[in-house]
């Protein structure tokens, strides 16, 4: 495994870059990253819409996380890679099909750890907001979210650790993550799958050690700070 190591990890590190596409690794962690950016705000409006009052809140919210929490991953690729040419009017290459596959189903999961968060905070945070003359929806941005947020920033990092994963999915359709570059370098190999996918497999468990050591080092760090329910 050294030796495909050493003779391929250019391309596992970056794919065909800068010659072509950015690939490998730094597509993964890059795609993960740039996929919960995004789906940190849909997370924030659908973890609203779940504690809201309002049925045309409630309802259309929990519907979606419920769809997305109960189906897996690969089925909205496809929806993304076969639904919105049809929509645009244009075809989408991997890297966005993926993306906004990933957007939509890491909202969902993220809308439950926010909400989470927000129903965690003692009830007298609202009540305190408003006795103040804060209208209800300048207390939960003002008051409550920043405190809700703070609390969640380890199980935020957490998802994106789960999200990294995830992106080897974009495989079926072709964008050039790490479990493509590996694939190549299978195919170039032809004689020695086992040891290509063990690399591949040590390369994501590496990684992601290295991601929940950030996770506990920041989760050390926040201990004491943050508010929970007394």
């Amino acid at each position: 495994m050294l030796e495909i190591l050493s003779d391929n990890w250019l391309l596992l590190l970056v794919g065909q870059w800068p010659n072509g596409a950015l690939g490998g690794l730094a597509a993964t962690i890059l795609l993960a990253l740039v996929s919960l950016l995004f789906a940190f705000p849909v997370g924030l409006l659908l973890a609203l819409g779940r504690i809201s009052s309002h049925r045309i809140c409630y309802w259309p919210a929990t519907a979606i996380v419920y769809v997305a929490r109960g189906l897996p991953l690969i089925m909205f690729i496809f929806w993304a890679y076969f639904f919105l040419p049809l929509v645009i009017g244009a075809s989408i290459n991997g890297v966005v099909t993926m993306a906004a596959a990933l957007i939509i189903y890491e909202g969902a999961y993220l809308s439950e750890i926010i909400r989470s968060g927000i129903q965690a905070l003692p009830k007298g945070q609202m009540e305190a907001g408003r006795s103040l003359g804060l209208s209800h929806m300048q207390t939960m941005r003002k008051i409550v979210l920043p405190q809700a947020l703070y609390n969640t920033i380890p199980s935020i990092l957490s998802q994106f650790i789960s999200t990294v994963k995830e992106t080897s999915l974009g495989f079926v359709i072709s964008v050039h993550e790490l479990t493509f570059a590996a694939a190549q370098v299978n195919n170039m190999l032809l004689t020695k799958p086992f040891q290509v996918f063990t690399l591949l497999a040590l390369t994501y468990f590496t990684l992601n050690l290295i991601l929940t050591g950030v996770v506990k080092l920041v989760e050390n760090r926040m201990r004491g700070t943050r508010i929970v329910v007394a």
